[in-house]
């Protein structure tokens, strides 16, 4: 079973920028979704940004046009870079795979964003 683990968390001042990593191994293709999640203490687990198999990307309204998802298939790899960071995206980060034909979903165990204002 396919296994994603996170990487790239820290702290960092408001204004500051993070590159966030999600390889997975054991690897068995499937036609994926990827995916980024974050979860703030005391709140519930919310959707940041996700690309689909033919690279379509989806962000919501809170991190439009300050982070972007990428991919490398070669790696097994996708990245979310976030610049401007704001106090209101620290979270816990994780990342989702989603398999479009089994429908199968696995996730990281997350990486830590602290933003201090």
């Amino acid at each position: 079973q396919v296994q994603l683990a996170e990487s790239g968390g820290g702290s960092v001042q408001a204004g500051g920028s993070l590159r966030l990593s999600c390889v997975a191994s054991r690897y068995t293709y499937c036609p994926s979704d990827m995916s980024w999640w974050r979860q703030a203490p005391g709140k519930e687990r919310e959707f940041v940004s996700g690309m689909d198999d033919n690279g379509r990307t989806r962000y919501i309204d809170s991190v439009k046009g300050r982070f972007t998802i990428s991919q490398e298939k070669a790696k097994n790899t996708v990245y979310l870079q976030m610049n401007s960071l704001k106090p209101e995206d620290t979270a816990m980060y994780y990342c989702k795979r989603r398999c479009l034909d089994s429908f199968i979903s696995t996730w990281g165990q997350g990486t830590q964003v602290t933003v201090s204002s």
